[in-house]
């Protein structure tokens, strides 16, 4: 399987705005792409179905409006995983999520897979995010958002990933919130200082209406870290 693991320091970091900019970028220099966020809870009830904001966008950023198949978990409840899965009567299980994201590669396909939180969010009962990812052996793109106390967030995920023998293809910084104060002004250069990966992309923050040009990264090219 051809692909990357995109996982985040906290919720709500620009995960799933990176996935799509990336999925975008690959599409446009001709590949196809595959998006698989296996869990997603805080859905919305739409057209019969429970239905993420999240695998919307993938859905949308990849050309591929099959639902079940790039989130088939997809619970009401905004809460960790295991926590939203018991409240709807369902267990969630390692293998079952890892088969779920293995059936979204094909031949000449790179799947693109977006994590639930940060890498130790509980992901089933007795599992986190980076036993997946630890599974799937896919490289690893952290988002971080730059805001006060980055830098200890993304140092943390990247010890769990060390510790966890990950590939690290590097950070994405996003910009969740317009830059304010010292500590955002400066954390930029502390964090390519001080990660020891490399720092691909900061990705301003977007008001409405606004052009902006994504980075000029090979995405596929970190498909293929050793």
């Amino acid at each position: 399987m051809r692909g990357m693991f995109i996982t985040a320091t906290d919720t709500g970091a620009g995960k799933t705005f990176v996935a799509a900019m990336i999925a975008r970028s690959l599409r446009a220099n001709g590949e196809v792409v595959r998006a698989c966020k296996p869990v997603a809870t805080g859905a919305d009830w739409i057209d019969g179905r429970w239905l993420s904001q999240d695998t919307r966008i993938l859905a949308e950023a990849t050309g591929d409006e099959k639902y079940d198949l790039i989130t088939p978990w997809t619970f009401p409840t905004p809460a960790a995983p295991p926590v939203a899965a018991r409240l709807a009567g369902v267990t969630l299980r390692l293998g079952e999520l890892v088969a779920a994201v293995r059936r979204r590669a094909a031949l000449g396909t790179m799947v693109l897979v977006e994590g639930i939180g940060g890498l130790l969010c509980p992901l089933t009962d007795d599992e986190t995010v980076a036993d997946l990812a630890s599974e799937l052996a896919l490289p690893l793109l952290i988002v971080a958002r730059r805001s006060l106390g980055t830098l200890n967030h993304a140092l943390l995920t990247l010890e769990v990933a060390h510790a966890r023998r990950l590939r690290v293809a590097g950070v994405v910084m996003c910009e969740t919130n317009p830059v304010a104060g010292p500590a955002e002004e400066t954390n930029v250069e502390e964090m390519r200082r001080r990660i020891g990966v490399p720092l691909l992309a900061v990705v301003p923050y977007q008001r409405e209406g606004t052009p902006w040009i994504p980075p000029a990264v090979d995405w596929a090219g970190l498909m293929d870290l050793a």
